[in-house]
C-alpha cells in the first residue's frame, strides 16, 4: 500500500516517537523520515495534542479528560498521520480508547500507512481493544490475501454472504462451526480476526489452502471452497455428521478387530493418497482421532491439514519451533518431531500405529501417563503396552504395529505397504468367522419340537395330579 500524501498539518508536525509504532509502518523502531529542520521551529505547533497522545500512552484517563474539556482535538495527528487513538489502541489502554470515542474520536483513521487503530490493535494482540473498537463500527478493510484485480480472485472463491450460520453452532474442533451453503450442510474454519495481523497464523492459513485446493480422495475431507477477498477469512469443508473418531472410541471403548481393520483401512488409504500425491508429497502431521472425522456411511476421512507439510524439492522437514500439541495430540506426535529434528512421511505412520492399537485396546496412548511425561516416554524408546487378549492381535496384527513405530523411521512401512497387510489380516478375520461352528438350522429346529413336546408333556401330567386331588 502507498503511504498517505501528508497533511499540511502533518508537514509542519513532529513525529509522536514513543512507545509503539504503527502496524503497517516499514520502520516501528520510531524516528526517520518525516522529520527535518523545521520541526525545530515549529514544537511549539500541536503542544496540546502531542500532551494527549502522551497520556494516550501512558494510560490516563483523568489527564486525557482535563485537556479535551479544555478543548484539545481528539483527532489531533502527528507526522505520520497518527492519533491519540492508534497509540492508545497500540498499548492496550481500552479505557482510553473508550474514552477517546466517547469524546468524538474517529474510529477508523488511517495513519500514512493506512493502518487504522483496530489494525494497530490486531498487531498487537490487544483483545479488549479490538472487541470496544469493533463494537463502534471499525472493521479491517482488506484482508490479508486480497487481490487488486478481480481475475486474480482464486477460483474457490466463495461470497460469505452465501454462508448461513443462523442455525450453525460449534463442532468438535473449536475452530469449526456449522453452516448452510447453497442448500447444503458445511464445515466452515474461521481465521479469527486476532489472528489476522499473525503472519504464522496467516501463512499456515495460506499453506492450508495449498494443500487443500490439490487433494480429492474418499478417505480425506472435501474442500469446497474459501472465503479470502473480506474478513474473516474462512475455509468451508464438507460437513461430517457423525463428528470426530476420537470420540467414537469414547463412546464404543475396544473395537472388535474386524471392524477396527475397516477403520483402519479407511485411514491408511486416505494417508496413502497423501503421501504419494505427484508431484509433492503432503505429510500431515498431527495425525490423531481427533483429525480423522466419520460420514454418514460410518467411513472415516482424514481432516485437518492446518499442520501439514509439503515435500517440494526436499526429502525431509524440521519444525520452525518446538513443537506444543495441545491436549492428548502430543501423545501421537512421533519422537523425531518432539525432538525438533528433521523428519520425513514416516511421522504419520507412527501416529497411525498408536490409533491403531488405541481402537483395539479401548484407551489412550500411555493412558496411565500425564501429557507432561510423553515426551520422556518417547525418548526413552518406550511405547504403551499391549494388554488386550492376543487373540485381537492375530495374524501379525501386533507385528505390524511395532514395526510401524519402529524407533528407525526408515524402518517404518509405507502406507502401501500397510494397507497390503491390514487387507490380509482382514481377509483372515473374515474366514475364520465364517467357518465358526455353528448349530445347523435342522438340529435348531429339532431342538425346538423337542423342548416344546417336553413342555406340554410337562403340562399335562400336571393338570392330570391336579385333577386326581381333587377327586378324592
Amino acid at each position: 500500500m502507498e503511504p498517505k500524501p501528508n497533511t499540511p498539518t502533518a508537514a509542519v508536525t513532529p513525529r509522536f516517537k514513543l512507545g509503539k509504532q504503527s502496524s503497517m509502518a516499514p520502520d516501528r523502531g520510531g524516528g526517520g523520515a518525516g522529520e527535518s529542520s523545521e520541526e525545530g521551529s515549529n514544537e511549539a505547533v500541536g503542544v496540546v495534542g502531542f500532551q494527549l497522545m502522551y497520556l494516550a500512552h501512558e494510560g490516563d484517563t483523568e489527564g486525557i479528560c482535563e485537556l479535551l474539556d479544555a478543548g484539545a482535538d481528539p483527532n489531533f495527528r502527528d507526522s505520520d498521520g497518527r492519533t491519540a487513538l492508534h497509540i492508545a489502541s497500540c498499548e492496550g489502554h481500552a479505557e482510553v480508547v473508550e474514552l477517546l470515542l466517547q469524546r468524538g474520536a474517529d474510529a477508523v483513521v488511517e495513519d500514512q500507512w493506512g493502518s487504522t487503530p483496530l489494525a494497530d490493535a490486531l498487531h498487537y494482540q490487544k483483545h479488549d481493544v479490538i472487541k470496544i473498537l469493533e463494537k463502534h463500527g471499525s472493521k479491517l478493510k482488506i484482508a490479508p490475501m486480497h487481490v487488486n484485480n478481480v481475475r486474480e480472485v482464486p477460483e474457490y472463491e466463495i461470497d460469505p454472504n452465501e454462508l448461513d450460520f443462523t442455525n450453525g453452532n460449534g463442532i468438535s474442533k473449536g475452530t469449526f462451526r456449522k453452516a448452510t451453503w447453497r442448500g447444503i450442510l458445511v464445515a466452515v474454519k474461521k481465521l479469527d480476526d486476532d489472528l489476522i495481523m499473525d503472519e504464522n497464523k496467516v501463512r499456515a492459513f495460506r499453506d492450508e489452502l495449498d494443500v487443500l485446493q490439490l487433494i480429492r480422495h474418499p478417505n480425506v475431507v472435501q474442500f469446497l471452497g474459501a472465503v479470502t477477498q473480506s474478513n474473516p477469512m474462512m475455509i468451508v469443508m464438507e460437513f461430517m455428521p457423525k463428528g470426530d473418531l476420537c470420540k467414537h472410541l469414547s463412546r464404543k471403548g475396544a473395537l472388535e478387530p474386524s471392524y477396527a481393520m475397516k477403520l483402519a483401512l479407511d485411514i491408511a488409504r486416505g494417508m496413502n493418497y497423501l503421501h504419494e500425491h505427484k508431484p509433492q508429497a503432503i505429510i500431515h502431521r498431527d495425525l490423531e482421532p481427533s483429525n480423522i472425522l466419520r460420514d454418514d456411511t460410518g467411513h472415516l476421512k482424514v481432516a485437518d491439514f492446518d499442520l501439514c507439510k509439503m515435500l517440494k524439492w526436499r526429502r525431509k522437514v524440521r519444525e520452525e519451533k518446538a513443537v506444543t500439541s495441545p491436549g492428548n495430540a502430543c501423545r501421537y506426535v512421533a519422537p523425531e518431531v518432539l525432538r525438533n529434528e528433521e523428519y520425513d512421511t514416516k511421522v504419520d505412520v507412527f501416529s497411525f500405529a498408536l490409533i491403531l492399537q488405541e481402537m483395539i485396546e479401548g484407551c489412550l496412548p500411555f493412558y496411565d501417563k500425564k501429557n507432561n511425561e510423553i515426551e520422556k516416554a518417547h525418548n526413552s524408546k518406550e511405547r504403551p503396552p499391549f494388554r488386550a487378549p492376543p487373540k485381537h492381535y492375530a495374524y501379525g496384527l501386533r507385528e505390524l504395529i511395532e514395526q510401524c513405530w519402529s524407533e528407525n523411521p526408515a524402518d517404518r512401512p509405507d502406507f502401501r505397504i500397510i494397507i497390503e497387510r491390514l487387507s490380509a489380516i482382514q481377509n483372515e478375520i473374515a474366514q475364520r468367522n465364517r467357518w465358526k461352528v455353528r448349530p445347523l438350522k435342522c438340529f435348531l429346529s429339532f431342538e425346538g419340537m423337542w423342548k416344546k413336546d417336553r413342555n406340554e408333556g410337562s403340562t399335562t401330567r400336571s393338570s392330570r395330579s391336579r385333577s386326581s386331588r381333587s377327586y378324592f
